[in-house]
This record gives structure tokens, sequence and C-alpha cells, in this order.
């Protein structure tokens, strides 16, 4: 028997047509200002065409919806995107809104579908965290096109057209490097992730200028920037150690970097920081409930996560000025960096 339920034609069918996004569609037949009139008048000659009707029913229920931000994290089972996401929330709160949350597991095709997904669902606006492997900011371009309020965090890209908060972890990293140099280390390890990230590219920066500035040769052998995976730090570090250019101490770049080091010098049987000091960027929490007692520097992550949504709940608000924003890290001395306490 032949289908003859008829199709009603629907935003998607006219975002598909013309090949564009459905909010563009959406925004072009309310005649916003922040499309074009070549493509509302595209959009509503198609609508036209093949008799687009909204549905009233469908309208109604947006106009009761919650407001509503997403929020793009790489990797939500960690301690610091999880304390930013709670600062979000607890912003976002304050003024009415509600945060729904996706992870891109440090994925560039799950942060794409989780931006597309938060505007099929009309967020007001979306706060993000680029996933390592994401060279192609194509999809937050388009969402600059179509004037949808975005804020990142952490690791950023098009700093001249979207506000950002991020730690002055090049300062950070410069600190905790003249403290282990301070403190007796003479071959320091520098353990990244990939070159690309803005936020690798600071920390660094940061170790190489305490580098330089205290006369101490660089040996790139030294510096190791590479996936940010417990494994693959774990085998680069236990590399390192095992090779003729040994580290007396390492700088880590984040939570998971550092404790694939800490296990791959206890698993070389060195003492920590007697044989190789260690300084980490990661979390009170953690830190200190290791033995021996982690020397970190610390994000101050549920702070970030509250400035990243008072600059979001800013531009859904009018305001359209790009702001940077920094919130400092602090160095916690411990136990592991310290030879000279030994």
């Amino acid at each position: 028997m032949a289908n003859n339920k008829q199709h009603r034609t629907s935003l998607k069918d006219l975002a598909r047509e013309l090949g564009v996004s459905i909010a563009t569609v959406s925004r072009a037949l309310r005649s916003s200002p922040e499309i074009g009139k070549d493509m509302q008048q595209r959009v509503k000659d198609l609508a036209k065409k093949l008799n687009y009707r909204p549905n009233p029913f469908a309208q109604s229920l947006r106009k009761e919806a919650p407001k509503v931000i997403g929020v793009v994290v790489p990797n939500l089972v960690t301690h610091y995107y999880a304390a930013v996401l709670d600062g979000i929330e607890a912003e976002a709160r304050r003024s009415g809104y509600s945060v729904i949350s996706a992870n891109s597991h440090e994925n560039y095709e799950d942060e794409a579908m989780a931006v597309d997904n938060f505007l099929r669902l009309h967020v007001e606006g979306i706060i993000a965290c680029l996933a390592q492997n994401t060279k192609d900011y194509q999809h937050f371009e388009e969402i600059a096109e179509m004037g949808v309020p975005l804020v990142f965090f952490g690791r950023t890209c098009l700093t001249d057209r979207f506000s950002s908060v991020t730690a002055n972890g090049d300062e950070a990293a410069y600190q905790a490097t003249q403290h282990l140099i301070e403190t007796g280390s003479k071959r320091i390890a520098f353990i990244g992730g990939p070159n690309h990230i803005d936020m690798v590219c600071r920390r660094k920066h940061g170790y190489l200028e305490a580098l330089r500035d205290h006369k101490i040769a660089i040996d790139r052998n030294l510096v190791v920037c590479d996936k940010i995976d417990y494994q693959v730090a774990l085998q680069n570090t236990m590399e390192l150690l095992e090779s003729d250019h040994c580290p007396d101490a390492i700088l880590a770049f984040n939570d998971i970097i550092t404790f694939a080091a800490f296990t791959a010098i206890k698993n070389c049987r060195l003492g920590i920081p007697k044989d190789v000091a260690l300084i980490g960027f990661t979390d009170d929490v953690h830190a200190d409930y290791v033995t021996p007692r982690m020397s970190a520097i610390e994000d101050q992550s549920h702070e970030m996560g509250v400035k990243a949504c008072q600059l979001l709940l800013k531009n859904i608000q009018g305001d359209t000025k790009v702001y940077k924003e920094k919130v400092p890290q602090k160095l916690v001395i411990r136990e592991t960096s310290a030879k000279t306490l030994v």
C-alpha cells in the first residue's frame, strides 16, 4: 500500500536545500539582522516555494522552554573540566540559565557534532574548550557568521572573534622551572601535549624562557610534546628516563601527563625528587593524596568556569566586545620538586 502521508516542509528541509544550518534558516525567517539580506530573501523564497508553514505548537513550546547554554569539553571525567563545569553551572544558575554539557573525548568529530547538536537545540550560547586534535575551526567560524554567542576557555582559537578565558600558564611554567633550577635540578624535561594547542605553547614558552634566563642550554631531546594520553605519556617518559638524555627533573603539562610521569619514575625505581624531581599542572585534590606529595601548578578551575559564563552572558545580552580574561595559577611546593631538601 502506498504511503499517502503528506510530508510537511521543515526547517531542516530548507536548510538542506540551501546548504546552510537550521539556525541560519530560522533567523532568516525572523528577518534577524544577524543574517544578510540576500540570505534572508533566498530562505523566504524557498519557504514560499515549498509551502513551508511554521508549527505554532513547536513555537509555543520554545517560548516556554528554559534558557539553556551548551558546554563542550575534551574530557569530562578529569577533575579540571568537572571543576570548570561546576563554575559554569553555578554562574548560569544565578542568572536563570540551565546548562547542558557534551564530552568531545579529545576528538574533532565529536566536538563538531556537539556544537551542531547545541545549535539544533537552540541554546542561547556555547562555551567550549578545544579537543586536542582540532585544527579545523570551520564549525566555530560558522557560529561567528551566525552571531551565536560563544566563549572559549583553556584551549582557544579565533581569539580575534571570540572572547576567551585562559590561565597564565607561561608565567606559572616559568616559576616552576625556576624553582626546579634553584633547588638543584640541572636537566629539566618538559612533557607536553600537541604543539598546535595554544595552552601547550604558553606553558612550553615559560619553561624555555626560564632555562634561557638561567643560562641553561636547551636540549631538544628533553622536550617531548605528544598526544594527551596516559599510556602515551607513560611510554614517552619511560623511554626518556632510560635514554642517554635522562633528565633529573620533569615539568608535566597537565594532570594526565603528570601522573603518567610520576608512575614512570616509580617504574624505573628512581627516587622522587632525589633522582628525578617533578612538578605538574594538576589540581590540589590529586596532588595532596600521592606519596611523596606532589608539587603542583594549580588551576583556579572553578573560577575559570565562572568567568567564562560571565563573558557568555554578557555576549547573550548584547555586548559584542571581544574579551581576553586571565585567571592566575599558583605554584604550590610540596615534596616532589626540591633536591636541596632531600
